[in-house]
């Protein structure tokens, strides 16, 4: 059983789904706290423009440091999602599949959802479907894990049998992973070392680890070889 966990992330780039098309069950992450005052891909990513790279940002209610990203409550004191999605269609309605996923994207982030979480959760859904990508999916917060760090990692991969574990090969990953702790429990590790291969895009010449969009609106059903 290949298994392998992150954080919801709105939006997320191609690393992000090669990651769960390699596993057997993706865990959401959404029981661990979400990382306030910090850049993180949890509430935004980017979008290729005719002047380079935009951020499309998720505005956020947390008032503390200490919360989760199941608690982690989406601001609409702004009119963020209508700007998102116009940002959205201004810099790709020129690309060739614009018009098969525009609309269903537009309709989920304008839908009102109060979590963070949920509506990444059901835009990686909806990506996942258009890249043909059938890993099943799980919340970390059904599992009840124990622990902290490494331990609850632990404790989600026992909890599914898992035999193999999927983790970034980023900074992050290597501050709380432990080779040997793995090797104790019989879990082959393996590190994952994304490279993004090169599609057609507007606007020049080409820019990797872009949101997911711009694979889909640039390259159709062709998206999934990609990844």
């Amino acid at each position: 059983m290949i298994v392998s966990i992150h954080q919801p992330n709105y939006l997320p780039w191609l690393g992000y789904f090669d990651k769960i098309k390699q596993s057997d069950i993706f865990v959401v992450f959404d029981d661990v706290q979400f990382p306030r005052g910090k850049k993180h891909f949890g509430h935004r990513n980017q979008i290729k423009t005719n002047t380079g790279t935009k951020w499309l940002t998720v505005p956020i209610k947390n008032k503390s440091d200490m919360v989760s990203f199941n608690d982690t409550i989406i601001n609409y004191d702004t009119d963020w999602h209508n700007k998102h999605c116009k940002q959205i269609s201004n810099h790709y309605s020129k690309s060739p599949y614009f018009m098969d996923y525009f609309m269903t994207i537009n309709d989920i982030i304008c839908k009102g959802h109060d979590s963070l979480t949920e509506l990444s959760v059901e835009l990686i859904r909806y990506f996942m479907k258009e890249l043909n990508i059938d890993t099943e999916i799980i919340y970390s917060s059904q599992l009840n894990p124990s622990g902290f760090g490494s331990e609850k990692i632990f404790s989600i991969l026992e909890n599914l049998n898992a035999t193999e574990y999927i983790t970034g090969s980023g900074p992050g990953s290597q501050r709380y992973i432990n080779e040997e702790a793995f090797g104790r429990r019989n879990i082959n590790l393996q590190w994952q070392d994304y490279k993004c291969k090169e599609y057609n895009q507007l606007f020049g010449d080409f820019i990797p680890y872009l949101s997911v969009v711009d694979l889909l609106f640039n390259q159709g059903k062709k998206a999934g070889e990609v990844i």
